[in-house]
């Protein structure tokens, strides 16, 4: 998300009229609409395998997996999201011809060094928002890290960050792999 804001408000209405023939993605939070710049080698290397191994786990369920093209809808808080990777098992959202998922229960954002205060905070308070979210997953593009905030069945979000050397595990999927896995052929990590 860029720093630039639109100070006009903006219906999600229009929002979602107006991203349909826009050449660039936009997020939209709360009547303000953000363009999304490009991203650079190391996330977009990142968010393919992410998608890859995940959408190669998921292949004998009923679960779907994103990519950054697909909007995540928080009703509650009132904005659209471009995850760099969303997980649904969500009847409504496996059978939506819409441009949006409205019930993912994992969603993972590759951090930049521009997106990841906000990714971290306000990001992560707006997903929040969402009943069916179980896991949060922030994967650094600069060093081989992965925090993963899981909800627990006492309703408690609970964190886990991974290093060099780690096994991964995301709950919410029951998905299993070295750390390495994930940051194969990523420019600049050893």
């Amino acid at each position: 998300m860029t720093v630039s804001k639109n100070p006009f408000y903006i219906s999600p209405e229009d929002y979602l009229e107006g991203e349909q023939v826009s050449p660039i993605k936009h997020e939209y939070r709360q009547g303000q609409v953000y363009a999304m710049t490009g991203a650079k080698n190391p996330h977009t290397v990142i968010s393919v395998k992410l998608t890859t191994l995940l959408d190669n786990h998921l292949l004998n369920t009923k679960c779907l997996v994103f990519n950054s093209d697909v909007k995540v809808r928080l009703e509650e808080a009132n904005c659209y999201y471009y995850p760099d990777a969303a997980v649904t098992c969500d009847e409504r959202d496996i059978t939506s011809t819409e441009d949006f998922i409205l019930y993912p229960s994992l969603i993972i954002e590759v951090l930049s060094p521009s997106t990841a205060a906000f990714n971290r905070g306000q990001k992560f308070t707006d997903y929040q928002t969402l009943s069916s979210l179980r896991e949060y997953v922030l994967v650094s593009q600069s060093e081989m890290k992965v925090e993963s905030f899981y909800l627990n069945e006492s309703g408690v979000w609970v964190s886990q960050t991974y290093d060099k050397g780690n096994v991964v595990h995301l709950p919410s999927v029951d998905f299993k792999c070295d750390i390495a896995e994930i940051y194969r052929k990523v420019p600049g990590i050893k």
